[in-house]
């Protein structure tokens, strides 16, 4: 995890704000620990990298506060080539991006002997499309589905950080390095308990941070 303080946080919050604002998102300022979950989607379409990241921007002591992730915010290429067997008929999903209100819990991911606790997507429908012609490369377009697809926010079976991203996707927003998953889960459980169980994700595009000015040197 890289972590911010001082004016690199105060300035990318102001960023953030700023982006968000366009869009018409909410931004969160009262309060410490009121999280901001920022992914942004790397515009190469490398399904095979964890080439992404997530943004967690929020006060402590009414001062701000950046962590940085490395995740993917798109399915691994294994599941592109073979959807799962639930939804092979429609394709894999890949997450719209846009701001999902209240969309996440703190619960259980993954079965019941090989699951960890994550953020789950237990709170609102969010968008997703269904890339379903079996080649290796993300498709951020056509028809979109709302539902209850468990597109959720977590790490990867190891222990260790991982290079690739195989299998560790079917269009959740995953995690390179489990150690930094367990530190961004220790922030939500501070922050669930001041604010509820209860957290907002929002999804942007490479794009939407360099409009809007966003500086990749402090991120």
């Amino acid at each position: 995890m890289a972590r911010l303080t001082g004016l690199c946080a105060r300035i990318l919050a102001e960023q953030y704000r700023k982006v968000f604002e366009n869009k018409g998102y909410a931004f969160f300022e009262k309060g410490d620990f009121n999280l901001n979950i920022v992914g942004v989607r790397n515009d190469s379409g490398d399904a095979s990298k964890f080439d992404d990241f997530i943004n967690v921007v929020y006060k402590i002591d009414n001062n701000w506060v950046c962590d940085s992730y490395s995740v993917t915010t798109e399915p691994g290429v294994r599941i592109l080539k073979r959807p799962l067997k639930e939804v092979r008929h429609k394709g894999t999903a890949i997450l719209v991006p846009d701001q999902y209100r209240s969309a996440y819990r703190i619960g259980w991911h993954g079965s019941k002997t090989n699951g960890h606790t994550a953020l789950v997507q237990r709170g609102q429908k969010v968008r997703v499309w269904r890339d379903n012609n079996r080649d290796s490369k993300p498709d951020f377009h056509g028809p979109e589905e709302d539902g209850w697809f468990g597109i959720n926010i977590h790490k990867h079976r190891g222990s260790a950080a991982r290079i690739n991203t195989g299998g560790v996707s079917a269009g959740c927003q995953v995690f390179q390095d489990s150690k930094e998953f367990y530190e961004f889960m220790e922030t939500c459980d501070i922050a669930s308990e001041k604010w509820g169980n209860s957290f907002t994700y929002t999804l942007l595009e490479e794009s939407d941070v360099l409009k809007g000015g966003i500086d990749y040197d402090i991120v």
